[in-house]
């Protein structure tokens, strides 16, 4: 694929101004565009206040602040681009129209690739003509530091657009997942949800506090995962014999968990309890304030782990 300079973004709240401080970091332009008043403010403001982050992570060259236009008209927006990163509301309705609007403004051979948390492609590309463009590029919270990027098609996608995708996502040093098939919320989002339900099912049985269940996590098996997935963490739980092993010894002990696990209902009573839960773990800090330390956080996790590879 031809080397991209400058990148669109369609959407730009908190995950589009996330792509374009990221986008920015590694010396592309970025050209904007919202329906929302006085976008352009809100998106500079965002990028400017994350952007000793993204020094601290390492600038590419001719990363700069000044390669961020934002327009008024999308069509303003999208000229000279070469890739498109849409992040509109979560609304298959919605993002089907703009599809058709973005695929009308734009060459053939332009990626146009969407933010999707959870629908699949095929539910938005159908009214746009050049449907064989449109791919899935969903990043995880936040996308200026999360490595992970979900790429995958719709039923009309062609395999050069996922091809170009991922070529581009891993350029820009990002971490591309090919999804094989679509499914609702994807891969990341799956697995997340399935421990978050037992998150929800044992708050509501009383089993845990919600932030003892969080402390869980964080200081058992998130610290693991950080570098190493389930598979491999039980691969090296099986000892000498692997995950074979593993499987041998104690996979009837899995599945006895798993018959055992929770299905939870979101009831006003049990979100109460998580409002509450999540009231007192949170002791008075803002969004704000919670949001610069899980930034902080992950920005020296992320260093660590970068050296570690090297």
């Amino acid at each position: 694929m031809a080397t991209v300079s400058t990148v669109g973004i369609v959407g730009a709240g908190t995950i589009g101004s996330s792509w374009a401080l990221y986008f920015l970091s590694r010396g592309l332009k970025v050209q904007c565009w919202d329906p929302l008043d006085e976008y352009a403010e809100s998106v500079a403001a965002s990028v400017a206040r994350s952007w000793p982050l993204m020094q601290e992570l390492g600038l590419s060259e001719g990363a700069s602040l000044d390669n961020l236009r934002c327009f008024d008209r999308i069509g303003d927006a999208l000229s000279g681009v070469e890739f498109v990163q849409e992040s509109a509301p979560e609304d298959a309705g919605l993002k089907a129209s703009l599809m058709a609007e973005l695929d009308r403004d734009l060459g053939p051979e332009v990626v146009i690739s969407s933010s999707s948390t959870a629908l699949p492609v095929s539910e938005f590309q159908h009214k746009a003509k050049n449907t064989g463009r449109i791919v899935l590029g969903h990043p995880f919270n936040p996308p200026h530091l999360m490595p992970v990027v979900e790429v995958g098609g719709g039923k009309q996608t062609e395999t050069w657009a996922i091809d170009q995708a991922m070529a581009f996502y891993e350029a820009v040093g990002k971490t591309p997942i090919r999804l094989r098939a679509e499914i609702p919320g994807h891969l990341v989002n799956r697995l997340q949800a399935a421990l978050y339900r037992e998150a929800v099912y044992l708050v509501a049985e009383g089993y845990a506090t919600v932030e003892d269940i969080d402390k869980a996590i964080t200081g058992g098996p998130g610290l693991r995962w950080a570098f190493m997935g389930p598979h491999m963490t039980f691969h090296l739980g099986g000892g000498e014999g692997g995950i074979a092993r593993y499987l041998e010894i104690l996979g009837p002990s899995q599945e006895r968990r798993w018959e055992a696990l929770g299905d939870p209902k979101l009831t006003d009573d049990v979100k109460q309890k998580i409002i509450d839960g999540i009231d007192a773990e949170a002791r008075g800090r803002s969004m704000g304030q919670l949001t610069e330390e899980r930034d902080a956080t992950l920005l020296k996790l992320l260093k660590v782990l970068n050296k570690s590879d090297k």
